[in-house]
C-alpha cells in the first residue's frame, strides 16, 4: 500500500513548492524507496496544452503524450522517472469528466456537487496514481496558494484522503514564506503562521513546515514558527535561497527532513545513496570557462517557457566541464540584418520548438546565420523547420519556403520579387491528417521511435541505431521536396522506423548543425545530460 505526501504552499505563488517536493522525491528515493510524483492544479483549464507560455511557462510532454505543468520537468529530472498522464490533472480536466458522466446520465437524476462527486473524482486520480505506477511513495504537490478559493477542493479531497487512511500513511509538507523585512533587520514568522491557520481552518494540519527565505533562519525562528503552527522545532525546515535549484536535496537532507518523513510513516530509512548528485555539483563547482549560447525565440521574457531547454544546457555544460551562459534573444528583433549584432558573439545557437507564425522568420535568420558562418547549431521541432525551409531558400532555388502552418500569412507578401505567388510548403501536415479538423487529433504528441543512420552526427551523438524521443507538433517535413533537399547536400538522419517521417536533418559540410524533430530537452537529467546537448555544447567549446 502506497504512502502518499501532499505539498501544499502559502503566503505567495511561486516559493519552489515544485523544487521542494521534487527535492524530498530524490532524497525518498535515494534512500531506495519507488517514488512517484504528481501535480494538481486548481485552474480551469483542461491542461496547459493550448494556454500561452507567458501564462504558466513551458508546457512539458510526458513519454505516453500528456500535456502538462512544467512541474513534471522539476519532478523527472529529479527522481529520474519517467512520469505519465496520471501525474498531473486540473480541475478543468475533473469537471469536464464529470459533467461527460451526468450528461451520459451515470448519476441517474442524482444531483453532482463538489463534496462529495470532485472530491472524489480527485481522490480517484490520488488512487490511480498509487496503483498504475506501483510506488511506495506518491509526493502530491497542490498547485496555487492556500486560501485561493479554486484550490479548497483539492484540499478537501486531501483531508478526506487521509482520513480514510491509517495513522503515518499520509503526511501534509506546507512550504511557506519567512520574508526579511529590511527596516527591522529580521525574518516575520506572522505570514507563516496565518498561512497555517488558513490552512488548519479548512481541516488540515501540515507535519511539516518548509520555510523559504533570502536570509538564514535561525533556531529562535524556527521555534517560534513550531509553537504557533503546533509542530516541533525540528519539523520546521529551513530553505534559504541557494545557487543552484540542485543543491536544495542537500540542504533538506542535512536537516533530516527524509529520515523524519519515513519515521512517521513508519518505513525504515535506509543509507542514503547521493553519489550522482554530489558528483554532478561537484563537477558544476569547478567547470572552467564559459560559452555563451543564444536561444533564439518568441517568449522570451519569460525565462519558464524555455525552462528544460535551459536546464538541458546546464547538464551539458557541467558534463564538459564549462558553464553555459544562455542569451534569449526575441526572433521577432532577428533579421539577416540584425543576425550579426545580435549573434555574433555566440558560441552556439539554438532555435527551440513553438507554435505560430510571429517569430519564425527569425528563427530561419538563426539557422542561415549558423549554416554560413559554421556556428554550431541545434534546432529542435520548429528550430527543424526552420532550418529545412531556411536550406531550402538558399540551397534549393525555393523562394520563400516555409511551413503550411504559415502559408496563408506568407501568400502574397513579395518575396524575392514575386508577388502574391504561393510560397513552396516544405513543411506540411501528412495527407491523412488534412482533414481532421481537431487540431489535437493532428497533433504527434510523446515518446516516438527514430532509427538513426549511421555516419551521421546525430549516431556520433547517440551511439545506437534506435532512439525515442518525445513528440508536440503537427507539421511534418514535406516528402515531396525531400529528394530536392537531399540533393542539394541536406542529411537525413533520422527517420521513422517506416522512413515515411523525417525526424533528424544536419548538414555535412558543417562543424556542427543537427536538428530533431522531437524535444530530446524533456530527456536530459543532471548526471546524465541528453547526447544532442552533450555534443552541441562541445562543439561550441571547439
Amino acid at each position: 500500500m502506497a504512502k502518499h505526501i501532499f505539498v501544499t504552499g502559502g503566503v505567495v505563488s511561486s516559493l519552489g513548492k515544485g523544487i521542494t517536493a521534487a527535492s524530498l522525491g530524490h532524497l525518498l528515493k535515494a534512500r531506495g524507496y519507488k517514488v512517484t510524483m504528481q501535480k494538481m492544479d486548481p485552474y480551469l483549464n483542461v491542461d496547459p496544452g493550448t494556454m500561452s507560455p507567458f501564462q504558466h511557462g513551458e508546457v512539458f510532454v510526458t513519454e505516453d503524450g500528456h500535456e502538462g505543468d512544467l512541474d513534471l520537468g522539476h519532478y523527472e529530472r529529479f527522481i529520474d522517472e519517467n512520469l505519465t498522464r496520471e501525474s498531473n490533472f486540473t480541475q478543468g480536466s475533473i469537471y469536464q469528466t464529470l459533467i461527460s458522466r451526468e450528461r451520459r446520465g451515470d448519476f441517474l437524476g442524482g444531483t453532482v456537487q463538489v463534496i462529495p462527486h470532485v472530491t472524489e473524482a480527485i481522490k480517484e486520480r490520488l488512487r490511480r496514481a498509487a496503483e498504475q505506477s506501483g510506488a511506495d511513495i506518491v509526493i502530491t504537490e497542490i498547485g496555487g496558494t492556500i486560501g485561493d478559493i479554486e484550490g479548497l477542493p483539492f484540499i478537501e479531497a486531501a483531508r478526506q484522503f487521509k482520513m480514510e487512511k491509517a495513522p503515518g500513511e499520509v503526511l501534509f509538507v506546507h512550504v511557506t514564506l519567512v520574508p526579511y523585512i529590511a527596516a527591522a533587520h529580521e525574518v516575520k514568522t506572522k505570514p507563516t503562521q496565518h498561512s497555517v491557520k488558513e490552512l488548519r481552518q479548512i481541516g488540515v494540519q501540515p507535519d511539516f513546515i518548509v520555510c523559504r527565505s533570502d536570509h538564514e533562519i535561525s533556531d529562535e525562528v524556527r521555534a517560534k514558527i513550531a509553537l504557533f503552527c503546533d509542530v516541533s522545532p525540528e519539523e520546521v525546515l529551513a530553505c534559504v535561497d541557494a545557487p543552484s535549484i540542485y543543491e536544495v536535496p542537500i540542504g533538506l537532507y542535512e536537516q533530516g527532513f527524509d529520515a523524519m518523513v519515513l519515521n512517521r510513516m513508519g518505513l525504515s530509512p535506509h543509507r542514503a545513496d547521493l553519489t550522482d548528485l554530489r558528483g554532478y555539483l561537484d563537477a558544476a563547482a569547478h567547470c572552467e570557462g564559459a560559452v555563451d549560447i543564444a536561444v533564439v525565440g518568441k517568449y522570451v521574457s519569460l525565462p519558464d517557457a524555455y525552462l528544460s531547454v535551459v536546464e538541458a544546457l546546464g547538464h551539458a555544460g557541467v558534463a564538459n566541464g564549462v558553464q553555459v551562459r544562455v542569451h534569449l534573444v526575441d526572433g521577432e528583433e532577428l533579421t539577416d540584418d540584425t543576425s550579426q549584432a545580435l549573434l555574433g558573439e555566440m558560441d552556439g545557437v539554438l532555435v527551440p520548438g513553438g507554435f505560430g507564425q510571429r517569430a519564425f522568420e527569425g528563427k530561419i535568420a538563426a539557422a542561415r546565420y549558423a549554416r554560413q558562418t559554421n556556428t554550431p547549431y541545434l534546432g529542435i521541432c520548429l528550430g527543424l523547420q526552420a532550418a529545412v525551409c531556411a536550406f531550402a531558400r538558399d540551397a534549393c532555388g525555393l523562394a520563400g519556403a516555409t511551413s503550411a502552418e504559415f502559408a496563408d500569412e506568407a501568400a502574397g507578401e513579395v518575396r524575392d520579387g514575386v508577388d502574391g505567388a504561393s510560397p513552396p510548403c516544405v513543411i506540411d501536415l501528412m495527407p491523412e491528417q488534412e482533414d481532421v479538423e481537431d487540431k489535437g487529433g493532428t497533433m504527434r504528441l510523446g515518446a516516438y521511435p527514430c532509427k538513426v543512420v549511421e555516419g551521421t552526427k546525430a549516431f556520433a551523438a547517440y551511439g545506437q541505431n534506435l532512439v525515442y524521443e518525445r513528440h508536440r507538433h503537427r507539421f511534418e517535413v514535406n516528402n515531396a521536396y525531400r529528394d530536392a533537399l537531399c540533393a542539394a547536400g541536406l542529411v537525413i538522419s533520422g527517420l521513422s522506423p517506416d522512413e515515411r517521417l523525417v525526424e533528424m536533418v544536419e548538414l555535412a559540410d558543417h562543424p556542427w548543425f543537427v536538428a530533431s524533430q522531437g524535444h530530446p530537452e524533456f530527456k536530459s537529467r543532471p548526471h546524465r545530460p541528453h547526447p544532442l546537448f552533450r555534443d552541441f555544447v562541445a562543439a561550441a567549446i571547439a
